[in-house]
């Protein structure tokens, strides 16, 4: 039996293994934009509420992080595993339609009393797994178009639960996870531009037949952003004024006039970006993207490390995951793009997107202290559906 010491010492040696293991450039990247986040959101509110909130919710969601990356993920290469998150995902979306609470006219949260629980964001990281999983034993036969649609079936499914909500923005994210990793994984030209038809057709029947009429407004006034400055197209309006008057060095924390004196609407979720541009300048939002970009490249970098072409299109559909949010809200605060309601990843208050960013990080670099060849078993048993 082995004594108490001995224990101890194999303990430690553990923790010692996890600390040297640990991505400390990537976790370290995402300490000044939670910091960032809530200092934002403390400088406007009057009260902590927002802050202290968010605060919790970083803290469990580093909790997440810390304790899946200690975790040997390789679980995940499974096919029960991937298909299991992928029908508990399916039945979640399915049950907002009958127990989802609408907010802003979207029924995409679960109240849960004390919290609410968008499993929308959940459906992004599945997503991932069952793609990263059909993908990585048949990336080489990518260019069979047999392929690409039954990888976009899966992907379908959950997108077109996320789109009935309405959730818009997330329904947007998940076609472009799918989209990232299809071309990661090698795919001819021409299936390329027909995809990108099938997209157009897609989108003109969802804009005759699928969108509510406030989705189409919100496009109308991307499209003409003067046309309704006081109805649907305010939002963007308020918001690219916000950008605009931070100009170089910002207009210092707790200053912003946009925000403080309430014209930018939900600047603690989806205009944060600009309410952090106004105070902070171009030259915080420099100092932001460069932090963005150091946690994309450790994604990048640790998943090109993996023992797998599992590790390797999972790590990439997290990156895309990240890209496609950043873009999409930093668009739409600057007018690019629609306003979506897409948050801005470890800024804009809410505890399920943060959850579930930690938990997409913590994976990553589970894969990265666990980047060894997989029992033949398992991969053996990396196809989804028949062989």
């Amino acid at each position: 039996m082995d004594s108490l010491p001995s224990k101890t010492e194999s303990f430690y040696n553990l923790s010692a293994n996890h600390r040297r293991d640990m991505d400390w450039w990537l976790f370290g990247a995402t300490l000044p934009i939670l910091a960032a986040g809530l200092m934002t959101m403390f400088s406007f509110t009057g009260n902590n509420a927002f802050a202290s909130h968010q605060f919790i919710w970083i803290m469990i969601g580093m909790a997440f992080f810390f304790g899946v990356s200690f975790i040997d993920v390789r679980f995940l290469r499974s096919t029960w595993v991937s298909v299991s998150a992928f029908v508990v995902s399916a039945l979640l979306l399915g049950g907002l339609f009958a127990f989802g609470t609408i907010t802003n006219g979207s029924r995409s949260w679960f109240d849960l009393g004390s919290f609410s629980f968008q499993p929308s964001d959940l459906a992004k990281l599945v997503v991932i797994v069952i793609l990263a999983k059909y993908f990585s034993r048949r990336h080489i036969e990518i260019a069979n178009v047999r392929h690409i649609l039954v990888s976009g079936l899966y992907a379908f499914v959950l997108f077109a639960l996320v789109l009935g909500s309405p959730d818009l923005g997330s329904a947007m994210i998940i076609f472009f996870i799918w989209l990232g990793m299809v071309m990661v994984s090698g795919i001819s030209k021409k299936h390329l531009f027909a995809m990108i038809g099938v997209s157009l057709l897609i989108f003109g029947l969802l804009w005759s037949f699928g969108f509510k009429e406030y989705q189409k407004d919100r496009i109308r006034s991307f499209i003409d952003p003067l046309a309704d400055i006081h109805g649907a197209g305010y939002n963007a309006y308020q918001s690219t004024i916000a950008v605009g008057s931070g100009q170089i060095w910002g207009k210092g924390l707790g200053y912003g006039t946009q925000s403080r004196l309430k014209f930018l609407p939900e600047y603690q979720t989806d205009f944060i970006f600009a309410a952090f541009a106004e105070e902070w300048g171009f030259v915080g939002v420099l100092i932001l993207f460069s932090l963005y970009g150091v946690i994309i490249w450790r994604i990048v970098k640790n998943s090109l490390n993996g023992a797998t072409n599992f590790e390797i299109l999972f790590g990439a559909g997290v990156a895309v995951f990240f890209i496609v949010h950043i873009v999409i809200n930093v668009g739409m605060n600057v007018h690019l793009l629609p306003v979506t309601g897409t948050p801005l990843p470890f800024m804009s208050y809410g505890g399920t997107h943060i959850l579930t960013e930690f938990l997409a990080l913590g994976v990553v670099v589970a894969m990265r202290r666990y980047s060894r060849p997989a029992h033949k078993d398992a991969v053996k048993n990396e196809f989804i559906g028949p062989q």
